[in-house]
């Protein structure tokens, strides 16, 4: 919203939501024709050994991109973050309650988290085991929205909040190049394409799977729009790439600091309990791309181990180097993501090798390369070209 204003901003969120649901409509049709029981096996109908692996290579790199943005978040909360462009300082929850100490400094705090909170949780090697604690990270988001809403709200109706900015302030090139640097996030907001055949695999009725797609992709949609729509009501101009870190100044407002801490709080649990259903893929194709003729994962408890010991020591280093979320969402949304969710699911429609692609199918995958191709090229050119 900060980037496009609000009105394109908002349309935009809704638009990504349909063209995500048409290429996992596309992604299903094509994998039920060849009786695939994994995105890696349909690609690798349409493409061979050469096209799965591929796959992989972009699930592992997306994959890991998010999960290094979750622990960024999560410290940010946790133990503060500064600025890059004013340099100020934004307090964590355990800063605002205990002041600066080592013991609650962003590297202490994740070990804590890596080792109390998530080895555990990626332990599971099964999907259907997560469902309790994603029921609660559903919840805790809902928490969040309901009290960035609420807050909004009351701001609102005492004449505290300005104008926000509607339409993007366009002035020069550079400024134009910006706007695509959107293109990531959004793509990044919806990719599900490599759960959707584990949840399919393990339904009673696999035909649920349409509903279910269709149900999770309005949810997300609500939850992001009011988000982004009551997020930047709040803090205009000066929201910062990590909006929670918005949440640690005066909100002008009884009970503010109160307010402050429950949204900050909710939505760090909320990524805490998200953070194993999207290892769980990220373990799955990190397996195959090494291990692409080994026995299951599932039945070899030394390689399981292995794999999730390294991963998770993998992401927990990123994290504490890299400097902020914009950074990873734009590299690991403009390569790896927008391929998994939209070129890759086109380009198995167009190869069409068992001819069932309509030609609305056909028209529908050159929309969809060309828009992601366009749009994640320049993104990539002008976050260069800012670096």
């Amino acid at each position: 919203m900060n980037v496009l204003g609000l009105v394109p901003g908002l349309t935009l969120v809704v638009l990504a939501a349909v063209l995500t649901e048409s290429s996992i409509e596309l992604l299903m049709r094509f994998s039920n024709a060849v009786g695939a029981a994994s995105y890696g096996e349909a690609m690798g109908d349409a493409f061979g050994g050469l096209g799965r692996g591929f796959l992989q290579f972009c699930v592992v790199v997306n994959n890991v991109g998010v999960m290094v943005v979750y622990m960024i978040i999560i410290g940010d909360v946790l133990s503060g973050t500064s600025s890059s462009s004013s340099g100020v300082h934004h307090h964590g929850v355990f800063e605002g309650w205990f002041g600066p100490n080592r013991w609650n400094g962003r590297f202490v705090i994740l070990a804590v988290t890596t080792l109390g909170v998530f080895t555990p949780l990626t332990c599971f090697k099964r999907v259907d085991s997560l469902k309790y604690t994603s029921a609660v990270s559903v919840a805790l988001a809902v928490v969040f929205v309901v009290i960035t809403a609420g807050i909004a709200i009351i701001k609102l109706t005492r004449g505290q909040i300005p104008m926000p900015k509607l339409f993007p302030d366009v002035h020069d090139w550079e400024s134009i190049f910006r706007l695509f640097t959107a293109a990531p996030v959004l793509v990044t907001a919806y990719i599900c394409h490599y759960n959707v055949h584990p949840i399919h695999n393990e339904l009673k009725d696999p035909a649920q799977i349409k509903p279910i797609v269709r149900a999770s992709l309005v949810l997300c949609s609500a939850v992001y729009v009011t988000t982004s729509f009551f997020g930047y009501l709040l803090f205009g101009a000066d929201t910062l790439d990590d909006v929670l870190a918005n949440f640690d100044s005066d909100l002008g407002i009884p009970y503010g600091s109160v307010f402050n801490d429950a949204v900050r709080v909710s939505y760090a649990l909320h990524l805490m309990l998200v953070f194993p259903i999207v290892f769980h893929a990220l373990r799955l194709n990190m397996d195959g791309l090494i291990f692409p003729s080994a026995r299951p994962l599932a039945c070899d408890n030394r390689r399981f181990a292995a794999l999730t010991g390294a991963l998770l020591a993998v992401i927990f280093l990123a994290a504490n180097f890299i400097p902020n979320i914009w950074i990873a969402f734009q590299f690991t949304g403009a390569t790896a993501a927008v391929s998994i969710a939209y070129i890759f699911p086109a380009a198995m429609a167009l190869r069409d090798r068992h001819g069932i692609a309509r030609k609305r199918d056909r028209l529908l995958a050159v929309i969809m390369i060309a828009i992601a191709a366009v749009s994640n090229a320049v993104a990539v050119y002008s976050d260069a070209s800012s670096l």
